[in-house]
């Protein structure tokens, strides 16, 4: 039996089951890094001109508009479909000139239409054009000569299936049990067909949890090491993905990959495109596959070849500069991992890998020259690159770099080897008694119902911080919390507990404490991700086109359509810095900001109408503004309630520590256990955590 992997966040403390695939087949994506995603099909005779008119809108937005038209337009173009000049060991060529290590092809795409030999289907390239060609299996056998990865694009969304919405909802549809059914009937040939696949990165559509299950089984049961991608929906994943041409804020500890286009307004070919300077589009494709990969990630860019199947000599050329960088540089990519520090630089990035530390200096040159690293515990033995001094003090690495080093055409890449394997850089440690969200290093994975509703969520928290003699641990709680089971790693000691005794405690909210009035601004966004800060007030609202308008303080109720956002804003005003308690509540997906900053955010259950939940809010003398963001992915109504809490119960819970931590430095890990997924949000941003020298 082949052995299997259990996968790790880098930063957790426990053992968590993350895949089915080998160590081998994981490591290898993971460590490819850069793959070529290719969208081809009859969508690439339009071309991005419709009876002689330049498309600027979006391709869901054509036909939506056109669907009729378009309907015909397929059929027309299904029958004179011919592209000669696509050639499969051609693109592998190229894919390898650019220093891309697999390429992962379009299968199907919202359409409908098959680039494959399928019996599911008529509408497909080799039953429905002229040209009689199985794509599928030309770009199987050319990677297979090229010794290159494959992979595959497999839309669930199929505009000629029958919808559980009409055509409005369009790609964000729910796939009914008819559809399913193709779907798996699609999925088994292509993976039984055309040999090892790498990854199956599956598109679009809303699946129930059971669909995203079955479909995520049956392809560990074909193919037990085919990575799956995020939009199968439902955490039921091997890799996450982040929206398309977008970029965490900070790195993810999971496996993810960011899919971008060559220019981010499509993904197929637009002949009035203006491309402008190959070289200016290499350097900013570069600078994001920097990034990503700086962040942990994998970087999938596309190219979107023409009507006839060649590829656009801009797109190659581009590529191939790349390439060119890679050829030299490629150490710092291929088989590294994200930077060691949590915290970005102005002046570039960050990838390690073993002893090395591979500075890419892709940012702006440094006004003092010097780039300084706080690195305790690491020996530095030599450096490399276009610098001028590498000196190590004490904890610190200083480099002295010439501004000739961001002068040139090309993005530079320094080289810092130490004596060993470089670790995670937890920063300066805190050094005061108390552990909160506020101050702790968050872990992050990514979780999602599908394409329109996912989220950077917060797994585990970690804390670095100075104590002598610690004996005990105080864990302060609300009655959110109540009944959770917590593991607890301290430098490496396991705890499991489960905050069911703790003595009650009542939070005196402050007299003069002001609540002021409730407005709700809407709709919004259809994406439940969205940026950690916020920056609204009555004459800059969050939503586009919108304005706040006053509401009643309650439960409030009213009708919605799918994948709409709601934000509602309360100014507080309090005499003295203090703790309160806030009720809040909503349906499909909440988030809440404090002054700004989010402090709470979380999906809720599958089809959740609506759930309330205690927030514990830091309250600064002053004013403090509170935004309530409601999402609504399913329903026809959208229920919410802000509000402070007429309970403001805090609980205290004793933890005496069965061995007392050696030295002053320590480590502290925390996450909830037995949640539905390991990419769950651990939802423990109440919590706080005193440290005690004594046991009380």
């Amino acid at each position: 039996m082949k052995k299997r992997i259990i996968f790790l966040f880098s930063v957790f403390f426990t053992t968590l089951a993350y895949a089915g695939v080998s160590n081998q087949a994981f490591n290898k994506w993971h460590s490819n890094k850069y793959s070529m995603f290719i969208h081809f099909g009859l969508y690439s005779e339009l071309g991005g001109v419709w009876e002689g008119e330049p498309v600027t809108r979006g391709y869901s937005e054509q036909i939506q508009s056109f669907a009729g038209i378009f309907s015909d337009w397929y059929a027309e173009t299904a029958l004179k479909f011919n592209p000669t000049k696509f050639n499969a060991d051609s693109i592998v060529s190229l894919a390898k000139q650019a220093g891309m290590r697999s390429i992962v092809f379009t299968t199907k795409h919202h359409d409908g239409f098959c680039m494959f030999n399928t019996a599911t289907t008529d509408y497909n390239s080799y039953s429905a054009t002229p040209c009689k060609r199985d794509f599928i299996k030309e770009m199987s056998e050319a990677c297979k000569r090229g010794n290159i990865n494959f992979g595959l694009y497999f839309s669930i969304i199929d505009w000629n299936y029958p919808h559980a919405y009409p055509i409005s909802s369009h790609n964000c549809d729910f796939i009914t049990p008819q559809h399913h059914e193709l779907s798996k009937k699609q999925v088994t040939e292509l993976l039984t067909k055309y040999g090892p696949i790498s990854e199956l990165w599956f598109d679009m559509g809303s699946n129930t949890p059971e669909q995203s299950k079955e479909l995520y089984n049956l392809v560990h049961q074909l193919q037990p090491d085919c990575m799956v991608s995020g939009r199968v929906g439902n955490d039921y994943y091997d890799f996450s993905v982040m929206a398309d041409n977008a970029y965490p804020e900070t790195a993810l500890q999971c496996p993810w990959q960011s899919a971008a286009s060559m220019f981010n307004e499509t993904w197929s070919y637009r002949s009035w495109q203006k491309r402008g300077s190959a070289h200016v589009k290499a350097m900013e494709k570069l600078r994001s596959l920097i990034n990503v990969v700086a962040h942990g990630g994998n970087f999938l860019l596309n190219i979107g070849p023409k009507g006839d199947g060649s590829v656009v000599p801009f797109e190659s050329e581009v590529l191939k500069e790349i390439g060119n960088w890679l050829k030299t540089n490629g150490e710092a990519i291929y088989g590294t991992e994200a930077s060691p520090f949590r915290t970005s630089f102005d002046w570039g990035m960050v990838t390690r890998k073993g002893n090395n530390l591979y500075l890419i200096l892709s940012g702006k040159y440094p006004e003092d020259g010097l780039i300084n690293l706080h690195m305790p515990d690491n020996k530095l033995v030599k450096g490399e690159g276009k610098l001028a001094t590498c000196i190590q003090k004490n904890d610190n690495v200083e480099i002295r770099i010439p501004a000739s080093a961001y002068n040139d055409k090309t993005i530079n890449v320094l080289t810092l080897e130490f004596k060993d394997c470089i670790k995670e850089q937890g920063g300066e440690p805190i050094k005061g008694n108390m552990l909160t969200a506020e101050n702790a290093t968050p872990n992050y994975s990514y979780s999602c119902f599908d394409y329109y509703s996912n989220y950077r969520s917060t797994v585990s928290y970690s804390w670095n911080f100075e104590q002598l003699m610690l004996k005990q641990l105080e864990l302060l709680y609300t009655e959110k919390e109540v009944g959770k089971s917590l593991d607890i790693d301290l430098d490496g000691k396991k705890y499991n507990i489960t905050l069911n005794e703790g003595k009650p405690s009542m939070l005196s909210v402050a007299s003069g404490t002001i609540w002021g009035k409730q407005y709700i601004c809407g709709p919004g966004s259809g994406l439940f991700d969205a940026p950690s800060v916020i920056d609204t007030d009555f004459k800059n609202p969050p939503a586009k086109n919108g304005e706040w308008k006053e509401i009643e303080e309650g439960k409030n109720s009213m009708p919605a359509n799918i994948l709409e956002t709601y934000f509602v804003m309360q100014n507080v005003e309090s005499p003295k810095e203090q703790y309160v308690i806030v009720e809040v509540g909503t349906g499909n997906g909440i988030e809440v900001y404090l002054n700004g900053k989010s402090v709470m955010k979380h999906l809720n259950q599958y089809r959740c109408k609506f759930k309330s939940e205690k927030v514990l809010l830091n309250l600064k003398k002053g004013n403090n503004q509170i935004v309530m963001r409601v999402y609504n992915r399913f329903e026809k109504n959208i229920e919410f309630i802000l509000r402070p809490s007429t309970d403001q119960t805090i609980y205290k819970q004793d933890i005496t520590l069965t061995e007392m931590p050696n030295g002053k430095r320590h480590n502290l890990n925390i996450r909830q256990n037995g949640l539905s997924s390991i990419h769950s949000d651990t939802d423990l941003s109440n919590l706080r955590i005193r440290l005690r020298r004594m046991a009380l």
